[in-house]
């Protein structure tokens, strides 16, 4: 089994210790499983102790339960990373054929009977797609946790705003952790010039990029890297978007509502041309760190190392353990509980749309307006303003940016109503009946700007009776990036998108022209939730999502950070289109 990871396989045999002291760790980690914070303003803190006891650490290193079930576990430190030669590639071609070349490595070693698995998560779960897409013979099966596939849309410009509050932090942390030495082959007299000399070639992976978006005022001044990164036809973006639907190996994906990565989880599995049972996927309402902490207990899904071994088990090694009659789709719903499905939209999932209406709907007391969600759009011609803000800082879009690590503060991760304050509000009427949302959604805005540029953020909510307003999904948007590369969109039977994917490409920007009406669609990954009777469907706008994203100072400058305005109008009308299942009553 095939780890290619990142984060130097220091980090994961620091952890492999940790978690294999005799008599100590499995105590520890049940210790960790049942920590329970819930009903406290910390019980997001719940999450990330029982991912710790959930498994997800195993799929992170070295997971001494397949060794002693006759496995060999490989973990390898990416091109340029960890005590590698070369320059960190992230994710580009010469990376992804490393991989290829480890995997036929490993199939020719005398312990080997040329079979090979792939694990891990993040990074190395990204690694294991790229690998599957090009169908090595050896490779059997992968197990990838929290994966990625539109790697520009996940997290390096969803909607054409750079991921402010990860990328630094990523980028530091694997460029950082690639200066550890590997001591042990120093101490022995063996220690690796080239390696050091790699380093100093290349200190600052990637941050070079990330700086010069930030520092140029104007895209003529944007660095060739920069331009390349923000350009869908180059080498680099190419390279950076995944194409599941090559993918023939059977595939475990593992993801969570609120991951970095959640635009792509649901697609991946969708895209592959595979039967049910040889793929599935498991999405819990987790973020990008918590992955795994509900499980494990009756009514839960199994731990992730318990799932990955069956995994494995059954396609590396043959044994018909039922691991492919499990799901195949496995959903946590928001607002419910575990569900089991034949594909990702439920079926009985009708498309509609629900309209955004400038009548106080009485719900949210304190915003820039509080409107309503009805089913036919109103008569009356409005315009709402919205304006950039920092309310965002403590919204689940800043948990998601931090990989979750927000979501410890309820107040910010579960409840929006602090961000709230700074956005548009639009609440439909109680639903009568449960309500299940299924599917990818889409909002569609029509907007008018006071400068070239806009940065706008939509989120659906789930609003309780006591007035609690929870993200089911959010998405975003820059107004000048907003062509639409319909070849890879989709849309409902009623011809409105549910997947409306924007090229995402300085040469396809069009600026918005001020004081004229501009349309935006703007796409909300799948999900799946389910109102529960009394409470209410909410889609809020705003007016951008700082720290999670930022534009790029070229973009921001165009921006000026004004005011933007979202018009109401019966001939233009603005709603959002989502798949429901049952009776709301409206």
């Amino acid at each position: 089994v095939v780890n290619m990871t990142p984060y130097t396989k220091l980090a994961s045999a620091m952890a492999d210790l940790a978690m294999s002291i005799p008599g100590l760790s499995e105590p520890v980690l049940q210790f960790f499983r049942n920590i329970d914070f819930t009903g406290t303003p910390l019980s997001g803190l719940t999450d990330l102790t029982k991912a710790v006891g959930g498994g997800e650490m195993r799929n992170f290193a070295v997971d001494r339960q397949l060794v002693r079930g006759g496995y060999t576990q490989v973990v390898v430190d990416v091109r340029g990373t960890g005590f590698s030669q070369g320059t960190w590639q992230v994710f580009q071609r010469r990376e992804q054929q490393d991989t290829v070349e480890t995997i036929d490595w490993a199939a020719h070693q005398p312990w080997s009977n040329g079979r090979i698995g792939m694990n891990g998560l993040s990074y190395s779960g990204i690694n294991q797609m790229q690998a599957a897409e090009k169908n090595p013979a050896a490779l059997k099966a992968i197990f990838p946790v929290v994966p990625g596939s539109d790697i520009a849309q996940d997290i390096i410009a969803p909607g054409g705003g750079v991921g402010f509050n990860f990328l630094p932090l990523w980028l530091a942390a694997v460029n950082g952790t690639k200066f550890i030495p590997d001591l042990a082959s120093a101490l022995r007299g063996q220690f690796d010039m080239k390696w050091l000399a790699d380093r100093a070639a290349d200190p600052f992976t990637f941050i070079d990029i990330f700086l010069n978006a930030f520092a140029s005022l104007k895209i003529s001044d944007l660095s060739p890297h920069t331009q390349e990164l923000l350009s869908r036809s180059s080498p680099m973006r190419t390279d950076l978007m995944g194409n599941p639907a090559k993918v023939r190996v059977p595939t475990f994906v593992v993801g969570g509502w609120h991951d970095l990565f959640t635009n792509s989880e649901s697609k991946i599995y969708t895209a592959m041309p595979l039967p049910p049972g040889r793929k599935q996927l498991l999405m819990g309402n987790t973020y990008h760190v918590s992955s795994g902490s509900e499980s494990g207990k009756p009514g839960l899904p199994p731990r992730l190392d318990v799932l990955q071994r069956a995994w494995f088990d059954k396609w590396l090694k043959g044994i018909d353990n039922g691991i492919d009659r499990y799901g195949p789709v496995t959903l946590r719903q928001q607002g419910g509980g575990w569900i089991t499905s034949g594909a990702f939209t439920e079926q009985g999932t009708q498309y509609r749309r629900m309209y955004m209406s400038a009548a106080r709907s009485g719900t949210s007391a304190i915003n820039a307006h509080d409107g309503s969600l009805v089913p036919a759009p109103t008569p009356d011609r409005t315009s709402l303003t919205v304006a950039p803000g920092l309310a965002s800082i403590c919204s689940n879009d800043a948990a998601q940016g931090t990989a979750g690590v927000l979501h410890i503060i309820n107040a910010c991760g579960s409840d929006s109503r602090i961000q709230e304050t700074a956005g548009l509000t639009f609440t439909s009427a109680p639903v009568n009946a449960p309500t299940s949302i299924s599917g990818p959604i889409n909002v569609h805005l029509t907007t008018v700007q006071d400068a070239p540029d806009g940065f706008w953020t939509v989120t659906v909510n789930d609003v309780a009776p006591d007035g609690n307003s929870s993200v089911v999904g959010s998405g975003q948007l820059m107004a000048s990036l907003r062509r639409i590369n319909d070849a890879r969109s989709t849309r409902s039977a009623n011809g409105d998108y549910i997947d409306a994917q924007p090229y995402l490409s300085l040469d396809q920007r069009q600026p918005a022209v001020p004081g004229q009406a501009t349309t935006l669609d703007i796409s909300v990954p799948g999900t799946s939730a389910v109102l529960q009777p009394g409470h209410r469907l909410r889609v809020d706008v705003y007016a951008g999502t700082f720290p999670k994203s930022l534009p790029p100072m070229p973009l921001l400058v165009d921006s000026g950070l004004r005011p933007q305005h979202l018009v109401l109008d019966p001939a233009r009308p603005s709603y959002v289109n989502i798949g429901l299942k049952g009776n709301p009553g409206w």
